[in-house]
């Protein structure tokens, strides 16, 4: 229950962040949050009974920087993609991540480079580009569209139904 993930709002109702529930009641205890969901039961201490938040907000504001790069990691590449390989278009939970111009052919390791791909397409490609493989992308790799400044994993996304009202204005 400690590990269960807490949404983390700015003082503007805006998602910052993804914390752990024991960071999060240490944050409410200390009167810097103020939790907004209870959806996950209760601890129990010698003395008291600390609720467990889903959602938390700031009670100071923290100024963000908008037009931060969004940092490239695996699960974004996955979440991007839709969990999907991007050449035959099929959903499998072994995927690897390909450069779609190898490194070795001077490729970069950027988003508009890096693309999802299943173990059987990635080991056919190899070490060469989709034309030279005879494989084709069913969309080209493109840096995330989405509104949120932050990756949030698919299934918090879909298993967290408080987060939803807090999350969708970011959604676009």
């Amino acid at each position: 229950m400690y590990d269960s993930p807490v949404l983390v709002l700015n003082q503007s109702y805006e998602p910052l962040n993804v914390c752990h529930a024991r960071r999060a009641i240490v944050m409410v205890i200390q009167g810097k949050a103020e939790m907004l969901e209870n959806g996950m039961g209760f601890i129990h201490s010698a003395n008291d009974l600390f609720p467990i938040p889903s959602v938390i907000k700031l009670d100071f504001f923290l100024k963000r920087i908008h037009n931060a790069e969004r940092k490239l990691t695996r699960l974004g590449v996955f979440h991007r993609d839709n969990y999907t390989c991007q050449y035959c278009g099929k959903t499998d939970k072994k995927l690897t991540l390909d450069h779609v111009i190898p490194r070795s052919h001077g490729g970069q390791h950027i988003w508009e480079n890096i693309t999802t791909a299943c173990v059987p397409c990635n080991l056919r490609k190899a070490g060469r580009t989709p034309e030279q493989a005879n494989m084709k992308l069913n969309t080209l790799p493109a840096y995330p569209r989405d509104g949120l400044p932050f990756f949030i994993p698919r299934y918090y996304r879909q298993g967290l139904k408080e987060w939803q009202k807090y999350l969708e204005p970011y959604s676009r």
